[in-house]
């Protein structure tokens, strides 16, 4: 019999500046985003009490709680953007590791994050096999 597993994703956004630093072109001025995140989280087996793999609600709050270290910021200034570009690809993986260890004590991994700076544009991080 195969063991079957669940995945859940939760939201958030926030707002802030960056500027992508030798781009040559108009995104190396300082510009805004309302950027949106999404985060998926997988595990094998759920409380059996309860039937669920994680509440969706302690989920969200410490997606919130990194999303909030972000917003209404200029992203150039925090320590992590010091010397790279604050990208969509680059803040997804800051979000993915900082969830990540906020997520240590949860009986769930980490799959992917999602930041979306437009809802045409978005870019994904994962860990591990492609």
């Amino acid at each position: 019999m195969t063991q079957g597993r669940w995945r859940l994703r939760v939201s958030s956004d926030f707002s802030s500046s960056h500027q992508l630093r030798h781009y040559e072109g108009k995104c190396e001025n300082m510009h805004g985003h309302n950027f949106t995140v999404e985060a998926d989280v997988v595990g094998g087996s759920l409380d059996p009490k309860l039937g669920i793999l994680m509440d969706f609600k302690e989920l969200k709050r410490l997606l919130k709680a990194v999303t909030d270290e972000l917003d209404h910021r200029h992203l150039n200034d925090l320590p992590d953007f010091a010397d790279k570009n604050p990208s969509s690809e680059l803040l997804a993986q800051h979000v993915f590791r900082r969830l990540k260890d906020l997520l240590a004590a949860y009986p769930v991994t980490l799959s992917e994050v999602m930041v979306s700076e437009k809802e045409s544009s978005r870019a994904y991080y994962s860990e591990g096999p492609a």
